[in-house]
């Protein structure tokens, strides 16, 4: 189901819509499309959604769930960048990962997912921000670096260890195309592997809602 609905709708409303398809037992996922209209709690519209469907796994009940190494579903691009770094043979147990970006979406929960014990993690994880003071002088240390700032070409090739793997989550629209947060001809020459932008990331973040859907569409069915 694809639900538009009007920029100025109603928090009210919105909410109404959202316990409507909490109750729909053929809606497995729900998924509300960010960012909202500024006359929108995103909080209260996020807290909404029960748990069971909240595929994006924004609600406080998940992330929390994630934090304790319990998930009942994970992050999708957060997900979807383990699984590039699990299927492209790139260990993560015992190396230094460093995270550009403390966003809810990413930054926050990939570095929860890759402190955890276990397959895909066991990683020393270093997360950095807009505030962190000589922010080259650490990047320069990852052993694997995630990028997720939202600023187009930031990460230069002097910022990266040579030998490093450089994860792009950026996706930036400039009049020269689509960018990510990394310059990616000229680090690519430094890192021993590098995701593109677009086709990198991306793609994985769609396979890992799907993956999320499928998951909740089987709990809800036993």
């Amino acid at each position: 189901q694809l639900h538009r609905l009007p920029a100025d709708i109603a928090l009210d409303d919105l909410l109404r819509l959202v316990a409507k398809l909490n109750k729909d037992e053929s809606v497995h996922g729900i998924l509300v499309q960010m960012p909202l209209p500024a006359q929108l709690d995103v909080a209260r519209v996020v807290q909404a959604i029960s748990p069971v469907k909240d595929v994006d796994v924004f609600h406080p009940e998940n992330v929390g769930r994630l934090v304790l190494g319990r998930p009942r579903f994970l992050p999708c691009t957060p997900h979807g960048v383990q699984q590039i770094l699990l299927r492209n043979g790139i260990e993560i147990a015992g190396r230094h990962v460093v995270v550009v970006g403390r966003s809810d979406i990413v930054g926050k929960p990939l570095a929860n997912m890759l402190v955890q014990r276990g397959p895909g993690a066991d990683a020393t994880v270093t997360v950095c921000h807009s505030r962190t003071r000589d922010l080259a002088a650490v990047t320069r240390l990852a052993d694997i670096l995630v990028v997720a700032i939202g600023r187009p070409k930031f990460v230069t090739a002097d910022m990266v260890k040579p030998g490093a793997v450089v994860i792009d989550v950026g996706i930036n629209r400039t009049e020269s195309g689509l960018v990510g947060d990394v310059d990616f001809e000229a680090v690519r020459e430094v890192a021993s592997a590098i995701t593109p932008v677009p086709g990198g990331v991306g793609p994985l973040t769609v396979a890992m809602l799907l993956r999320n859907t499928l998951a909740a569409a089987e709990a809800l069915e036993h």
